[in-house]
């Protein structure tokens, strides 16, 4: 029995919802905004700024501000304590924890049940529907799903009893109808460990046996489990211990650095890939379609979009502008409100804007990840661009990278500090260091600019992390485990310098 054929059906009107944005985007925006401020509008935010009398975009856009993390974390700790309608009508239980801001501290998002069913679990479907779109031939509920996912590793402490926080995942698995249980592996406790050194055996016994035929989480994380599955079943690929396996649904960080690696460790006549833009603050696009990696941007899962131009992100007054008035090929900061009780609230990732009506995006990088102490305006996309076609070229791997600014001194000029952990090293740590600078002028025109004669900006220089140098110091923060990232690019030291602490120590 073909249980994918039967469970397809559900996920058609999926298909039918999103058929309609390409003509009536903005409609469906507006609708999603006055269900939103309708909503909350007898929310503690909701008082204060009228939210009830506001009947347009225009009205809402000329009333409420931009309102960034460190402004509304004083209602985001009340709402934790257990005080209701706060961002948020009723009270909010579950926080995902998330990356700190520039005050280092972690931020935590409400996790409402509206945001739950609309938006995260509605998203999830929408890759669903769009992958059975895509790949009619599908047999994926014919097996198992292995999702990879975080833990409760909460750093708040006081709180209420019923009150989780920890990582999106582990919210998203905790809260999960039962049903889905029996259809997906590892189990809810293995799944939800915290200790890595534990939860990564018990990964690998609980699914090496199974009969997966999909996974589901970030790339850099799932390659570690798949490797030591392939390992411990003495296979050569991970189709030798999943033959049914079809389909890695990933997001979180860029792809392309792993996309080679992954190449080699699956058939890759057999799989299939699919990108997602699932984040604490939301689940905003999916891919939909073969000969493209751009996603389709979500209209009608309880967010509203909003968008700052590039050249306005440092701005303490940015323009802001709606999804319907993006313009193709340009880069933009993104801004939701959205039924997680964020509003105009900058999620810190950038996005390039691929078609308009339908929209569709691909993520930039981060909004503070980023390198232009020069005037280069070196850009995350650019990097792992440039880190994919050199690894190409020299015939390695990367596990992990970073890289800050080295300003000039009194007889040198300025240039490119990266620290990189290689599964596997090039012949020449200096040769690749050649290449990676080449390529990085292919990809970014301001970059070349600046290295042109080395007039401006020297050579790119690379340090070889030890093995395991990034785990350490994620773990050394609190922040080791399956939705952790380590920041791509930075303008200042402050990731770097301790990353190389680390790095010398034995």
């Amino acid at each position: 029995m073909n249980l994918t054929k039967i469970a397809a059906p559900y996920f058609a009107p999926r298909i039918r919802a999103a058929a309609r944005w390409e003509h009536d985007g903005e409609a469906v925006q507006r609708a999603q905004l006055q269900w939103l401020l309708h909503r909350a509008r007898q929310t503690a935010i909701g008082q204060r700024y009228g939210f009830g009398a506001m009947a347009s975009y225009e009205q809402f856009a000329a009333t409420v501000p931009l309102l960034p993390y460190p402004d509304i974390r004083p209602w985001v700790m009340e709402m934790a304590e257990g005080r209701r309608d706060i961002l948020w009508p009723g009270i909010t239980r579950r926080f995902a924890q998330s990356s700190g801001t520039s005050d280092g501290k972690s931020k935590y998002i409400p996790v409402t049940d509206d945001s739950l069913r609309i938006c995260h679990y509605r998203g999830g479907s929408d890759v669903v529907a769009h992958y059975i779109d895509l790949y009619p031939d599908t047999r994926i509920f014919n097996g198992r799903s292995f999702i990879l996912g975080g833990s409760f590793a909460n750093e708040l402490h006081g709180l209420p009893k019923r009150v989780r926080v920890g990582d999106l995942s582990a919210n998203l698995i905790d809260a999960i109808n039962p049903i889905v249980n029996l259809l997906r592996v590892p189990s809810k406790r293995i799944a939800l460990m915290q200790d890595w050194t534990e939860k990564l055996p018990a990964l690998v016994e609980a699914s090496i046996h199974a009969d997966v035929t999909n996974i589901s989480g970030v790339p850099s994380w799932f390659l570690t489990v798949l490797k030591e599955v392939i390992r411990q079943s003495g296979a050569t690929t991970i189709h030798d211990v999943w033959p049914n396996l079809e389909v890695f649904f990933h997001g979180g960080i860029s792809f392309e650095p792993y996309r080679e690696q992954y190449r080699r460790i699956t058939d890759p006549e057999r799989m299939r890939y699919l990108e997602t833009y699932n984040a604490s603050e939301g689940f905003f696009a999916v891919q939909d379609r073969r000969d493209s990696r751009a996603m389709l941007l979500l209209q009608d899962v309880g967010v509203f979009y909003e968008f700052i131009p590039a050249a306005d992100i440092d701005d303490p007054a940015p323009t802001l502008i709606p999804s319907w008035r993006v313009e193709p090929g340009q880069i933009y900061a993104m801004v939701i409100t959205a039924c997680n009780g964020l509003w105009r609230y900058p999620i810190g990732d950038t996005v390039r804007i691929e078609t308009v009506d339908p929209l569709r995006i691909t993520i930039a990088g981060r909004t503070r990840h980023y390198i232009n102490a020069f005037g280069e305006e070196l850009m995350v996309h650019n990097a792992d661009a440039a880190i994919a076609r050199t690894c190409s070229e020299l015939h390695c791997d990367v596990a992990n990278y970073t890289a800050a600014p080295v300003y000039a001194g009194d007889r040198s000029r300025g240039r490119h500090e990266w620290l990189i952990e290689f599964s596997t090293p090039p012949a020449s740590i200096d040769a690749f260091a050649d290449r990676l600078d080449i390529n990085l002028q292919a990809e970014n025109s301001d970059y070349q600019a600046k290295r042109s004669g080395g007039i401006f900006l020297d050579r790119l220089s690379v340090i070889e992390g030890r093995q395991g140098v990034f785990d350490r110091w994620l773990a050394s923060t609190g922040k080791l485990g399956g939705q952790r990232k380590v920041p791509r690019l930075c303008n200042d030291r402050r990731f770097l310098d301790p990353l190389l602490q680390f790095n010398t120590r034995e």
